[in-house]
């Protein structure tokens, strides 16, 4: 295990066979995003990509926050086209988070709200502690979510809650977001790690090219239509048995026993290769 922790960084990053986490080390700013850290986290990315890494686990530093949203304080001094780049910034960025082919994994403790939810639902698997707290305040602000909110909220729990939610800024508890589908699991806070590495160590476990056919597909039903879905899925389904895992895990499971056939093999538990159907 490797920990780098860079004084001048926003990130503080340790490294595990396989898995990264990393942690938003801002606690005195309430781990918001600014410019730095969004690039920052841009950065590890592409890196983790390239060291191929399989899962990465996002922390928050202290108790208080998870990721306290955007940073207000930079972007109070933004005018509409500084606003307007800011928020393809953010979006960008998420959008690189979505299509990573790592297994990306938000470990929510304390308040996730604006920009930190955002940034937890640019993520495959979201887990909160009991005492976590989310949502999309920014009307009360007198702005909007400028992070993909209003967009991936909705398809995220529906857009009936997810308009009460965006429209009202209400904060929900971590068993109401349970409850929406916008988180997968409610820990204690001790159980967090533990709940984010057994996450990590599933995906760790799986043959990766199949982990990553499966990922980019079922992405492609948000923006595809079904026909075009279906398409990519059976392409993809074709890919992966350019691969022996499965061919030989059925062969496996037919000499251990574990799986019966009436269908005649070969002796060796692999089934016979001659058509006797013409």
């Amino acid at each position: 295990m490797t920990t780098n922790r860079d004084a001048a960084a926003s990130l503080t990053l340790r490294m595990e066979p396989a898995v990264d986490w990393v942690t938003i080390d801002r606690a005195s700013d309430r781990n918001a995003l600014d410019s730095r850290t969004l690039a920052e986290l841009g950065d590890h990315l592409a890196e983790a990509e390239a060291r191929g890494v399989r899962a990465v686990v996002y922390c928050g530093a202290g108790e208080e926050h998870f990721i306290g949203g955007a940073d207000g304080v930079e972007m109070c001094r933004f005018g509409p086209d500084e606003a307007r780049a800011f928020s393809r910034r953010i979006q960008e960025l998420f959008d690189r988070l979505e299509s990573s082919p790592m297994l990306l994994i938000a470990a929510v403790d304390g308040l996730c709200f604006g920009g930190g939810l955002e940034f937890a639902l640019a993520c495959d698997i979201r887990i909160a502690t009991l005492r976590s707290r989310l949502g999309l305040p920014e009307v009360k602000l007198g702005i909007i979510p400028g992070g993909g909110g209003t967009q991936r909220l909705p398809r995220a729990i529906g857009m009936s809650r997810a308009k009460e939610l965006i429209l009202t800024g209400r904060l929900v508890s971590s068993d109401e977001a349970l409850s929406l589908g916008l988180i997968h699991s409610v820990v204690s806070p001790e159980q967090l790690g533990a709940e984010a590495r057994a996450y990590a160590s599933r995906a760790t476990r799986l043959p990766l090219h199949a982990f990553r056919e499966a990922k980019q597909v079922t992405q492609a039903a948000w923006d595809r239509s079904l026909a075009e879905g279906l398409r990519l899925e059976a392409e993809a389904f074709g890919r992966c048995f350019q691969k022996s895992d499965f061919s030989d895990r059925v062969r496996e499971q037919l000499e251990s026993g574990a799986l019966r056939t009436t269908q005649r093999t070969d002796g060796r538990g692999s089934p016979d290769g001659n058509d006797s159907s013409g």
